[in-house]
C-alpha cells in the first residue's frame, strides 16, 4: 500500500495553482496535526498493521511543519502500520522553507529519505511571474544543504511553457539544472488551470505564453536533452537517473493501493475510493466523529479499466495488453485495431513485447489520445 499525507498550507496562493492550500496560523496547524493523528488511527483500526511500501508528505507545502511534528507523524505511523524494510519516504519542500536552522537534518534523521524540491525555475523573471517567494540562488542553496544534510535522493521539480519563455530559455535551464546533480527531475508543462489568477490573466489576453509548436520543441529537445545527460524518460514527465524513479508515482501509475490522508486526499483500496473534505475544520470534525472519508464509492470493471489506460499510458513502459484482457475478458487491439493502426501510422503508439505505449510524439497529445480511447471503450 501506498500511503499519501496531504498538508493543506503554503506561505501564499501560487497564481498557476489549484492545488488546496491556505495560509496557516498557529491554530489551524494544531487543528490539522490533531486531525491527522485521529486519522491514522482510525485508518489503523480498519486496516490492521497493513503493509505501506512508500510515504509521501504532499502539499501545499510540507516543509512549513516543524521538523518535531514530522517525526511525530513518522512514529505514528510506524506504530500503526507495517513500514516496509527500505520503504521510500518523500516529502515536498519550497526551498525557502526548507533552508531554515536545522530542518533537512532534523527530516532526514526522521526518516525522509527522497526529497522533492518545488524549484519551478531558475530565471528571476519567471519566477517572479509564477509568484514564487524564493530567488534562484536560493534554490541552489537548498540543494546543497539537502546534500550536506545526507539525502541522496533528491528531486527537482520544473515548469515549461511559461509565459515570456522561449525555447533557448528552456534549454538554457536544462543546462542549470542538470549541473545541479538531482537525482530526479519532474518537468511539467504550464497547465492553466479553473479558478486561478492564471485563468484570469489567460482569458484577457495578458499571458504571452509559448506557441504549441514552441512547446512541443520545448517537450522533444528538453526529454532528448535529459536522456543524452543520463535520465530516463520513464513517464511523461519524469526523468530519473538509474535507480532513482519515484516509487511511490510508479505505484500510482500501476494501479496500487493508496491510503490519502489529511484534508482533500483520496484513497483508493480494492477497488473502493473515498475522498476527504477539502475544508481543515469540517475534516477535524469528521475525524473527531471517527469518519473515514466521505463520497465512498465502487469503481466499476469499466471505471477500472479507463484509469488503467490512462496511468499506464503515461509511462514510458506502457499498458500491459493482457491487462485489458484480465479486466474485461476482450482483446485490446479487436476492439480498438483501427484507431490504433491509425496511431501506429502516426508514428504516435508503438507495440512491442505485449505493451502498448506512446511514442514522444504520441505523449505530447496524450490526453487526446486517451480520450479517444474512452470515447471507444464507450462505444463498445
Amino acid at each position: 500500500m501506498l500511503l499519501y499525507l496531504h498538508v493543506p498550507f503554503c506561505r501564499s496562493k501560487c497564481g498557476y495553482c489549484a492545488f488546496h492550500s491556505q495560509v496557516p496560523d498557529e491554530n489551524a496547524m494544531q487543528v490539522y496535526l490533531d486531525a491527522l493523528m485521529r486519522d491514522i488511527a482510525l485508518w489503523g483500526d480498519r486496516l490492521g498493521n497493513a503493509p505501506v511500501e512508500t510515504i509521501f508528505f504532499g502539499g501545499g507545502t510540507p516543509s512549513m511543519l516543524p521538523s518535531k511534528a514530522i517525526d511525530t507523524i513518522l512514529n505514528r505511523i510506524a506504530k500503526t502500520f507495517a513500514i516496509g524494510n527500505g520503504a521510500e519516504i518523500s516529502m515536498e519542500a519550497n526551498p525557502e522553507s526548507a533552508a531554515r536552522g536545522t530542518f533537512l537534518h532534523d527530516v532526514r534523521s526522521s526518516g525522509i529519505n527522497r526529497l522533492s524540491l518545488g524549484i519551478q525555475s531558475l530565471n528571476r523573471n519567471l519566477l517572479h511571474t509564477l509568484g514564487r517567494p524564493h530567488s534562484a540562488k536560493q534554490a541552489i542553496a537548498a540543494i546543497e544543504l539537502a546534500r550536506k544534510s545526507g539525502f541522496g535522493n533528491i528531486n527537482i521539480d520544473f515548469i515549461w511553457g511559461l509565459p515570456e519563455q522561449r525555447i533557448k530559455h528552456w534549454l538554457e535551464e536544462l543546462k542549470q539544472i542538470v549541473k545541479l546533480g538531482p537525482d530526479h527531475i519532474s518537468c511539467y508543462s504550464l497547465t492553466i488551470e479553473e479558478n486561478t489568477p492564471f485563468e484570469v490573466a489567460y482569458d484577457d489576453g495578458k499571458l504571452d505564453l509559448p506557441s504549441d509548436d514552441d512547446q512541443g520543441k520545448m517537450f522533444l529537445y528538453g526529454s532528448d536533452f535529459l536522456e543524452l545527460q543520463g535520465y530516463s524518460h520513464y513517464e511523461i514527465s519524469n526523468f530519473a537517473r538509474m535507480g532513482f524513479q519515484c516509487r511511490h508515482n510508479l505505484g500510482y501509475w500501476e494501479g496500487a493501493d493508496y491510503l490519502g490522508l489529511g484534508p482533500s486526499a483520496v484513497s483508493t483500496i480494492n477497488s473502493k475510493r473515498w475522498a476527504n473534505t477539502k475544508v481543515l475544520e469540517t475534516y477535524a470534525e469528521q475525524a473527531a466523529n471517527g469518519q473515514l472519508g466521505t463520497n465512498a464509492e465502487t469503481l466499476t470493471p469499466h471505471e477500472r479499466m479507463q484509469e488503467l489506460i490512462m496511468l499506464r499510458l503515461r509511462t514510458a513502459r506502457g499498458l500491459r495488453l493482457t491487462a485489458y484482457k484480465e479486466l474485461t475478458g476482450r482483446s485490446f487491439m479487436e476492439d480498438f485495431r483501427p484507431m490504433i493502426t491509425t496511431l501506429h501510422q502516426h508514428h504516435l503508439v508503438k507495440i512491442r513485447n505485449g505493451y502498448l505505449n506512446l511514442t514522444k510524439r504520441g505523449m505530447l497529445v496524450s490526453n487526446t489520445i486517451i480520450e479517444n480511447l474512452f470515447e471507444a471503450m464507450d462505444r463498445l
